[in-house]
């Protein structure tokens, strides 16, 4: 499948992409398949020799130092060439991962999941919430560390009120939320478009940073992603999480991973913006920003939470952090917020990390997921990489 939209490399890598480690993945018309790749120089370099997966080239020893002194690559074209599909497709830079999502975890976004569930997926009731619970949910949250002593005075201070929430409860609370965003294989990538399920008239982009993680729990890296998500389904209940989570094209991730090395660390990743920019067919524009810094558990602390001696993934993860940024500026109607309508470009971005560019549309009307599991495993074993 190539996208629809064409896109250019200067647009969406990140601003020091000639000193980033920066690993994705293509379908290459030249062998195809997909490909494990490397970005060197704007060339697209076949990792295959190393790892046929980019989910087994996470689990090698001193990967960073591998690659920057790797040779003998093939060159499987510029990234110009997949981005306008003349040499095939920018994937998403993950395979046989778990795609995982922390829910909750920034205090203006744990206060928009109050409101969806006090409004019982109703969007026009959402103002009138917001209203009433902003001045009184807004400064106890903000600031405050999940888990902590001082969060625990918080929450018997809000049950006495009557304002306690399960949503609070994962956002201060010792437990984080931690679910299944899509299913291994089906991610969309960078120039894809994403989907919106047909039956939701709430709905909003997320953006987020997402860690690549090894299965012994090491955090290699970062990328960026859009946990897409419906408001009224979620709201109506937080046991249709699923139905409102994961959905054909319903996530996206890219455009590449930048693995930590000197140049990025995670204490950078921890002082990164991510912004959102999203542009409609009918003129409308919303901006958005997200500051790491604000998030109420670590990225460390997240992670322990999603592998450990009770939960493993022998195959790696990926773990989308929250958004902090929950858009509410009104599109259809005064009241009613904002919801996406088909067509509609989503950017996010962060100079460290490059630009996610998706497009809009709905689940039925985006190409079906069919490359699973098996069928990379038989192309795999066609090509000999097996």
């Amino acid at each position: 499948m190539v996208s629809r939209h064409s896109l250019s490399a200067a647009v969406i890598l990140p601003e020091d992409a000639a000193q980033a480690v920066l690993v994705g993945r293509v379908w290459s018309k030249a062998v195809d398949g997909p490909c494990p790749v490397l970005l060197r120089d704007g060339r697209l370099l076949d990792l295959t020799t190393i790892a046929a997966t980019v989910s087994f080239l996470f689990e090698q020893d001193r990967l960073v130092d591998r690659l920057k002194s790797a040779t003998g690559l093939a060159d499987l074209g510029s990234l110009d060439d997949f981005l306008s599909g003349k040499a095939g497709e920018l994937l998403a830079p993950i395979d046989l991962q778990a795609i995982k999502a922390a829910g909750v975890t920034f205090a203006d976004s744990m206060l928009e999941r109050v409101i969806e569930e006090q409004a019982k997926g109703d969007s026009s009731r959402a103002r009138e919430i917001r209203e009433r619970l902003a001045p009184v949910l807004g400064d106890s949250l903000r600031g405050l560390v999940a888990g902590s002593e001082q969060a625990a005075k918080v929450k018997a201070l809000l049950q006495d009120m009557n304002l306690w929430s399960q949503y609070l409860e994962v956002g201060i609370g010792p437990d984080a939320e931690i679910f299944t965003k899509s299913q291994p294989m089906s991610s969309v990538g960078c120039g894809d478009t994403v989907g919106i399920h047909p039956i939701s008239q709430w709905n909003n982009p997320e953006p987020e940073v997402v860690l690549a993680v090894r299965s012994d729990g090491t955090i290699l890296g970062a990328t960026l992603g859009n946990d897409v998500n419906l408001r009224d389904v979620e709201g109506r209940s937080a046991l249709l999480l699923g139905k409102a989570k994961d959905n054909n094209a319903s996530c996206s991730i890219g455009p590449f991973i930048r693995l930590f090395d000197e140049n990025f660390t995670i204490d950078d990743l921890r002082k990164v913006r991510v912004t959102l920019l999203v542009k409609g067919e009918d003129g409308f524009e919303m901006n958005g920003e997200s500051p790491m810094e604000a998030i109420s558990r670590s990225p460390e602390n997240l992670v322990s939470q999603l592998r450990n001696r009770n939960h493993q993934y022998p195959d790696g993860a990926v773990l989308f952090l929250g958004t902090m940024f929950a858009p509410v500026k009104d599109r259809r109607g005064v009241g009613q917020g904002f919801t996406h309508e088909v067509g509609d470009r989503v950017e996010i971005s962060t100079p460290k990390l490059g630009r996610l560019v998706n497009w809009v549309d709905r689940c039925d009307a985006c190409p079906e997921w069919t490359f699973g599991v098996g069928a990379l495993m038989r192309n795999l074993a066609k090509r000999g990489l097996l």
